[in-house]
């Protein structure tokens, strides 16, 4: 096992970050919070979600947000696509030239879970998901799909291999070009993940996986590193450490405590173990404190309080224990 020299990191905070915040961002601290994070580094991120407003509106502005944010060369912009209904509206943009680089697909390994978050079979969540993306590759969209649930479910207990085959054989053999490895509601573990995704890479070798975990039990950083040292090259982190489960108005898993793996803890420790992601840790420090101030709380992140690691000789203000550059409380 060997980490990879970098790696891709997406941004979510736009979109699986946000959609379980109760506080409604208004578009133009989300276009503005979507710069910070272009500006950092990030090269793919997530930007909105075209579920129904009535369930999350949170993204009742999804084609606003597509039409205002600024497109830079070189970065992919990505929505969750939840059914037909919400292509047909991204459709629209796409041909209005403001849609979408890559849309998110998603069947839960856990067929329970996927009746009560989509309310469809396997087999009918498949075909809408085919049909939808016949329609993306004709508009030059990439999938990428994600089987969710991977490492347990919250409803129908532990997960076999063979369930999550399932899902990822159906959209590789549909074209999608990367596939998202869900932990839904961060129930895995270093040692799960090892197991897990091996004999997930030894049955589609030629798979890119998508390290993908929520940070529900504070595992989100260990799992993505153990995940990682078997040669995967793109990971999910949110700002913050924001996100988790869609208001759909049931009943909150896990007592409601949700949310992705860290970006700037995450992203802080890759840099420190010489493994590059392009991102500049200064700047989405400061992303992360706008995103304090935008919502109006304290996120997760440690490393927005504590700042990055400091190298070479020290000043005589850090000789006595005074920082140079103190991070709020």
């Amino acid at each position: 096992m060997a980490f990879p020299e970098s790696v891709v990191c997406c941004e979510c905070w736009a979109r699986d970050g946000l959609q379980s915040m109760p506080v409604l961002v208004s578009t133009g601290h989300k276009e503005k919070m979507i710069e910070r994070i272009e500006d950092a580094g990030f090269r793919k991120l997530e930007v909105t979600s075209f579920s129904h407003p009535k369930l999350l509106p949170q993204f009742a502005d999804a084609e606003e947000v597509l039409k205002r944010i600024r497109r830079k060369p070189g970065v992919s912009y990505v929505v969750l696509m939840p059914n037909t209904r919400g292509f047909d509206r991204l459709e629209v943009c796409q041909k209005d030239g403001r849609g979408a680089d890559e849309i998110i697909l998603m069947i839960s390994a856990s067929e329970r879970h996927n009746k009560l978050n989509f309310r469809m079979t396997h087999t009918e969540a498949m075909a809408e998901h085919a049909a939808i993306m016949k329609r993306a590759y004709a508009l030059g969209i990439r999938v990428i799909g994600c089987a969710g649930t991977v490492y347990g479910c919250p409803v129908a207990g532990d997960i076999t291999t063979a369930e999550v085959a399932k899902i990822v054989r159906f959209y590789l053999e549909e074209g999608a070009q990367t596939i998202m490895l869900g932990d839904t509601t961060g129930v895995a573990n270093p040692k799960l993940v090892r197991r897990r995704v091996g004999e997930l890479i030894s049955m589609f070798p030629r798979a890119e996986f998508i390290a993908h975990f929520h940070d529900t039990r504070g595992s989100g950083v260990a799992n993505t590193l153990a995940m990682l040292e078997l040669g995967v090259r793109y990971v999910d982190c949110s700002i913050g450490a924001i996100g988790g489960q869609p208001a759909t108005g049931a009943a909150k898993y896990s007592a409601g405590y949700t949310g992705n793996t860290c970006s700037e803890d995450l992203i802080a420790i890759l840099e420190e173990m010489g493994i590059r992601t392009g991102i500049d840790v200064e700047s989405l420090i400061d992303a992360g404190l706008r995103a304090e101030e935008i919502l109006g709380q304290k996120l997760r992140s440690n490393v927005i309080r504590c700042g990055p690691v400091i190298h070479g000789e020290s000043a005589p203000e850090k000789e006595a224990g005074v920082s140079i550059s103190p991070r709020p409380a």
